[in-house]
């Protein structure tokens, strides 16, 4: 019996506990409760309570509360058949490619992965160059580049023929990684090898705002986007140049 009384009044406490976190969540706002539980959590560490310190990792889910969320800008039904259209005919175009047994290769997998994220991006967020604008620079993984390459065909930028003649460049036919030299008209940088992308994409953005602020380029804005797979980010040289991002605010 005596035991239970415990119990029951360590619920109690804890509701009381609980109610008064509400109660500082509605009278101060979710920031100062977030702040007021750090401080807590803070404080128990330095008292030596386990897994109390300050949370290092976030559960896997979304961090910002549906009420919060705002309603998507675009056609969702619309921009999804678009998607299935794309990603269909990047794998048709590698498929096809190998048919005429040319030991051509090709990649199949990364943009069917990565699809959604590059149409979010080309619908709603990627702006062309304007005299308001400097333009954004969007720099893939190079073996997702089947996906741009059948994007670019359905907006008419490149002939049909063009990408069936895939990775045959003596026919007329799209090259097979990202690289202005090998397309002038069409990719702005390279992107491959293994590990370049992610690299080039850092020091642009720098280099970017190295020049805005010594008055050589404008400063009417402009982004480098780069989407990049596990694979480039295991690469060495790769750290460097991530601290290289992590400590300067300027290629955020």
């Amino acid at each position: 019996m005596g035991d239970n009384i415990q119990l029951d009044d360590w619920f109690l406490e804890q509701q009381e506990w609980l109610e008064a976190m509400e109660e500082v969540m509605e009278a101060h706002g979710k920031e100062r409760t977030e702040a007021l539980f750090q401080q807590l959590r803070y404080m128990l560490a330095r008292r030596g309570v386990a897994n109390s310190g300050p949370a290092l990792n976030t559960a896997y889910q979304n961090t910002i509360p549906v009420e919060e969320q705002p309603s998507y800008p675009g056609d969702l039904e619309l921009e999804q058949r678009i998607e299935n259209v794309i990603r269909w005919n990047a794998q048709a175009l590698v498929l096809q490619a190998q048919d005429k047994n040319l030991a051509l290769g090709g990649h199949i997998a990364t943009y069917a992965a990565a699809a959604t994220m590059f149409e979010v991006l080309f619908h709603h967020f990627l702006r062309k160059r304007s005299e308001a604008y400097g333009g954004d620079l969007l720099m893939i993984q190079g073996h997702a580049s089947p996906g741009i390459y059948a994007r670019a065909t359905w907006e008419g930028r490149i002939p049909r023929q063009a990408i069936a003649d895939f990775r045959q460049e003596l026919l007329g036919g799209v090259s097979s990684y990202p690289h202005p030299r090998r397309m002038p008209h069409f990719w702005q940088a390279p992107t491959v090898s293994m590990g370049l992308g992610p690299m080039t994409a850092i020091y642009q953005a720098r280099f970017m705002k190295y020049l805005e602020l010594r008055g050589l380029k404008p400063q009417n804005g402009g982004k480098v986007w780069h989407l990049s797979a596990m694979a480039k980010l295991m690469n060495p040289e790769i750290y460097g140049t991530i601290g290289l991002a992590s400590r300067e605010t300027s290629t955020t």
